[in-house]
């Protein structure tokens, strides 16, 4: 369903579902009882100003009856943001496909307190794309490279290759080693994340998550021994690698939530997650040819560090 209002400072215009029927009159009548708590005055001058649009672009006024339409999008009001202090990093463009190299603490697409300060937002007015969409997505606190279709005739084919799992993944991750723990293995698990609850779950039943852990090297840290990792997972559920490491009692460095979630706190810029989307390799569906897209940036732990 295609919006009728153009992306205006990167930021796609909203979608509001309204009921068939109820005490309200209007169309405008409804969205301030549902959000007039938060700018009633902006609302009636959204419908004066004719920014509220249905399919097709008609034009919502202050009098428009609630049952004429069905959907209707509007642009909401930005909050104020201040920049994080993080760049993002162009890898690869051509007119079909934008690859990044997206900072820890930046968020993949607008939401919550992020909009502005979101890889999306931020590349579309950068690049002056407004029809750039992610055709997947890395946690705020991951960085690492990331994808974005930059064509909307040819996204499609590019978001297929993720659903039909035809992309190879590579992160690397800095935690504890446990010596007696036998690497490389398969961890599977199921896993559950649900809307009400902040963390993802493993739970008993059939397995719906599956990662490879492979342990690269080692590095003496004050006495503590710490490893660098390569994961490699098959499925893609949220915080999967955080929890499988988890799971093997190799809580990567920094991780707030898994295996302990901690009080929440501001963000740490010096002392982000130890994960890092590596690289991702795929045929090109257009041009048919194998292509890999690798991060140029190193987890902090490693900087200086004695490897061996």
């Amino acid at each position: 369903m295609k919006s009728p209002l153009p992306v205006r400072d990167g930021v796609n215009a909203t979608r509001l579902r309204l009921p068939e029927s109820g005490p309200w009159a209007t169309a405008m009548d409804y969205v301030l009882e549902r959000f007039g708590h938060v700018d009633p005055d902006g609302i009636v001058a959204r419908f004066k100003r004719g920014e509220v649009q249905a399919l097709g672009g008609t034009v919502l006024t202050p009098s428009t009856p609630l049952a004429e339409h069905t959907f209707i999008w509007y642009y909401r009001e930005l909050p104020v943001e201040q920049k994080l202090p993080v760049e993002l990093a162009v890898l690869h463009q051509d007119e079909d496909l934008v690859v990044v190299d997206k900072p820890h603490f930046l968020p993949t697409t607008p939401g919550g307190m992020y909009v502005a300060e979101s890889a999306l937002v931020r590349l579309r007015l950068m690049l002056d794309l407004p029809d750039l969409v992610p055709i997947h997505r890395l946690d705020r606190m991951t960085a690492g490279v990331l994808l974005f279709a930059a064509n909307p005739f040819t996204r499609g084919k590019y978001q297929l290759l993720f659903e039909r799992r035809h992309v190879r993944k590579s992160y690397e991750a800095v935690a504890s080693v446990r010596p007696e723990l036998a690497l490389p293995r398969v961890v599977r698990s199921r896993m559950l994340k649900s809307r009400t609850y902040l963390l993802s779950q493993e739970v008993t039943g059939e397995s719906n998550a599956e990662t490879r852990v492979e342990l690269l090297e080692t590095y003496d840290d004050d006495g503590l021994l710490r490893g660098r990792y390569k994961l490699e997972p098959h499925t893609g559920k949220t915080h999967q690698l955080r929890v499988h490491m988890a799971s093997l009692g190799l809580g990567i460095l920094t991780d707030p939530f898994y295996p302990i979630l901690l009080p929440q706190a501001p963000d740490d810029y010096a002392n982000p997650l130890q994960l890092l989307a590596r690289s991702i390799s795929f045929t090109d569906p257009l041009s048919h040819r194998e292509v890999e897209y690798t991060s140029r940036r190193h987890l902090s732990s490693f900087t200086g560090a004695g490897n061996h």
